[in-house]
């Protein structure tokens, strides 16, 4: 293991707020059972927040950002992980209160671990991260529901952005007929080759005016926006059908009303990846390695970069420029 190694690091005082790559050693590792040497992480809107003063995500200082982490097992005191086991680690307190992905090696408590499931490789695992991981909580819960692809449409909101553009490519692999929102008009192309069917503008979902109960259109949907769009939708969906919601980049307040659930029947689903139990988030990461995956992971959902480069890359996904998915070379290949 090396001595030293290049971390991204956060700090902040009454006075001051910074980000900058700075070498770490081992002994500065928070606490944890398994040492890993991180080949790839990504952004995650979280991370994007963690990198600003006012971003109320991390809970002390300094911080090592990254939510996300996929590597190489160098030591562990957990029987469950060896010496050169491939392994995933995503959410619970990583890059929070704990330091997380943005590092050559991270120290992570067995438990939040996931061995990388055959059929996925390292640099997968960080295309998919978070995001990744809640398209197909989201895609799960609705089957879990009972939709299917002979029940109709299922639109998918936000749909250029992490959580939306795997919803897509996953639901298409699955064989559903996607309907693509975006407020991004130079993506339609984009949307369409990683499976979308038909793409519609942001207004075509949320036109800036809120019917109670409006033409059901839908089946099913993904939604990581929340706020009005969110309120919109659900008078849109389909007797029976379901609505996911996983983000609220649209707002906390949902103004809607209790008839789409009285009068419809409609399901709203909480997909929450954070704190998902181990016995839900190892067999999905066993879908996301099989049925759920993409053709197309790998060549249309991500731009890859360096740790050097975090500092530029992180301001984008909070200003909604991000498409699909950013992913970051740590000590990968």
């Amino acid at each position: 293991m090396a001595e030293q190694f290049k971390a991204l690091i956060v700090e902040k005082t009454d006075n001051d707020f910074s980000v900058n790559i700075k070498d770490l050693t081992l002994n500065e590792l928070p606490e944890g059972d398994v040492v890993i040497k991180v080949s790839y992480s990504s952004i995650n809107y979280k991370d994007g927040l963690a990198s600003i003063p006012d971003g109320n995500i991390v809970r002390s200082y300094p911080m090592v950002p990254g939510i996300d982490l996929a590597g190489v097992v160098v030591s562990s005191t957990d029987s469950r992980f060896r010496e050169g086991d491939e392994v995933i680690a995503t959410s619970y307190e990583i890059g929070v209160s704990h330091y997380g992905g943005y590092s050559g090696y991270a120290r992570i408590p067995a438990d939040w671990i996931v061995p990388l499931p055959e059929g996925l490789t390292l640099k997968e695992a960080m295309v998919y991260g978070t995001a990744g991981f809640t398209a197909a909580l989201s895609v799960q819960q609705l089957e879990d529901a009972g939709l299917t692809p002979e029940k109709g449409k299922v639109l998918v909101t936000g749909a250029t952005g992490g959580v939306g553009s795997i919803a897509v490519a996953m639901l298409a692999k699955r064989g559903y007929h996607v309907v693509a929102s975006t407020g991004k008009e130079t993506e339609h192309d984009y949307l369409h080759k990683i499976g979308a069917k038909e793409v519609l503008s942001r207004e075509d979902v949320y036109s800036g005016k809120l019917r109670v109960l409006d033409k059901q259109l839908y089946a099913a949907a993904v939604d990581p926006v929340g706020g009005e769009t969110l309120a919109a939708v659900l008078s849109k969906i389909n007797y029976g059908g379901s609505v996911a919601v996983s983000g609220l980049t649209g707002g906390t307040s949902v103004p809607t009303s209790v008839f789409p659930f009285i009068l419809r029947s409609v399901n709203l689903l909480g997909v929450d990846s954070v704190n998902c139990p181990m016995e839900v988030r190892e067999p999905l990461w066993s879908r996301m390695a099989t049925d759920l995956k993409p053709d197309n992971l790998l060549e249309d959902i991500r731009k890859e970069m360096i740790l050097e480069e975090l500092p530029e890359a992180l301001p984008v996904i909070l200003k909604g420029e991000a498409i699909g998915r950013m992913i970051v070379r740590i000590g990968g290949e």
